[in-house]
């Protein structure tokens, strides 16, 4: 693994680090919470000039994540993944996405 120029001789002792590594400082509860506890947002991105819509953060397991994206995937009639706490899908369908998940008991940030 390549050094970053302004580590080599660098002594990063008293607590500080370069911003490139890892913080495990941050531990990310992942506790499973019923769908009316869970406070979803959207978030869109642009991958290879197509239009990505991702919702986060999950509070489920592993399987029910992956069974819930392969509902929603069915009734939108859309690819997409689970990756980690949140679902990715193909194309900008927020809404729709939004009506869906409402349905199923979900709630979303203001």
């Amino acid at each position: 693994m390549k050094k970053n120029l302004f580590e080599m001789g660098a002594d990063f002792g008293d607590d500080w680090t370069s911003d490139n590594k890892d913080k495990s400082g941050k531990k990310i509860s992942m506790e499973t919470k019923e769908p009316s506890k869970h406070q979803l947002h959207f978030a869109k991105e642009k991958r290879r000039g197509k239009s990505v819509t991702i919702v986060k953060p999950f509070y489920l397991t592993e399987s029910d994540l992956q069974t819930l994206a392969k509902t929603l995937k069915k009734k939108l009639g859309t690819g997409g993944t689970a990756k980690e706490n949140s679902l990715e899908f193909q194309g900008d369908i927020a809404d729709s996405l939004r009506t869906h998940l409402e349905a199923l008991g979900y709630r979303f940030k203001k």
